[in-house]
């Protein structure tokens, strides 16, 4: 069976992934001291954290339309999924969803779902990587389903970023009590709850600290690491990236492990020197 995989574009793509011919981007757009952007190829991440610290206000996004996702279903393809960011954090996934329906009412019935990964960035990558292992096996589409939601359900998400000013005042910390004391270079350990929303894990008192501490968290939770891939994604830190990497293959023993830059909405919300974690 023929497949196609919509990740929106929150979501990194592999080099591997963009060559497939399986997988499609579905952008989000920002817009940020008056310059309006496509998260798509053409994304500039340098440019774009230049913007972000010249302008006075905080970048803003917004959702692909449902219209983007039912062009992007309206394809060859016999099974089409789609993995959005968490619809805690964002409309894509009722986009998505709308997109769907619109789609079955204009060209009528096809194998169509719609994923909300409860995480974001290279979270939503292993979901899609973990699709196209289903489809490579063979898998029913019904199975897949299954298979993958499953899948998602026993994900972790973490993150530690030099500052949480875009989350805050784009109103993703909702319900999250603890004031962070910036003055003392206090980084919170943040990580992702069961049902998609930001939680706080802990705190240290600087970048290095605070890192060690997220990596506590994810050794404590991990299960069964060698049979899972660790895929971490970082803005404009590929050092600090490699780090955590290096720190947690001392501490465990993994699958694959996959390292990737941050795209525009991940860049906007990890901030300058932000590492997301996923495992």
């Amino acid at each position: 069976m023929s497949y196609k995989v919509i990740v929106d574009s929150c979501g990194e793509l592999t080099k591997e992934m963009k060559e497939s011919g399986c997988f499609e981007t579905a952008s989000l757009e920002i817009d940020v001291g008056g310059h309006h952007i496509i998260d798509d190829e053409t994304f500039n991440q340098a440019e774009f954290l230049k913007y972000v610290r010249e302008a006075a206000e905080c970048p803003r996004s917004s959702c692909p339309s449902p219209e983007t996702y039912l062009e992007g279903y309206h394809c060859e393809a016999e099974h089409v999924y789609a993995v959005t960011l968490s619809a805690e954090l964002s409309g894509s996934y009722n986009s998505a969803v709308l997109g769907k329906k619109l789609y079955h009412e204009e060209y009528g019935e096809k194998d169509i779902y719609v994923f909300n990964s409860r995480s974001a960035s290279i979270g939503q990558t292993l979901i899609a990587l973990e699709i196209a292992k289903c489809e490579a096996a063979g898998m029913a589409f019904e199975d897949t389903v299954s298979h993958v939601e499953k899948y998602i359900e026993g994900q972790n998400t973490y993150f530690v970023l030099e500052t949480l000013e875009t989350l805050r005042k784009n109103g993703r910390l909702t319900g999250i009590k603890a004031v962070v004391a910036t003055a003392l270079n206090i980084k919170p350990v943040m990580g992702a709850a069961p049902e998609g929303t930001i939680r706080q894990l802990g705190q240290a008192r600087g970048m290095k600290k605070a890192l060690s501490r997220m990596i506590e968290h994810i050794v404590a939770d991990v299960k069964d690491s060698k049979e899972k891939i660790l895929a971490i994604s970082h803005c404009n830190c590929p050092e600090r990236a490699e780090n955590v990497r290096d720190m947690l293959k001392k501490a465990a023993e993994f699958k694959d492990i996959i390292i990737l830059e941050t795209a525009g909405i991940s860049s906007m919300y990890a901030a300058d020197g932000g590492i997301i974690v996923v495992v």
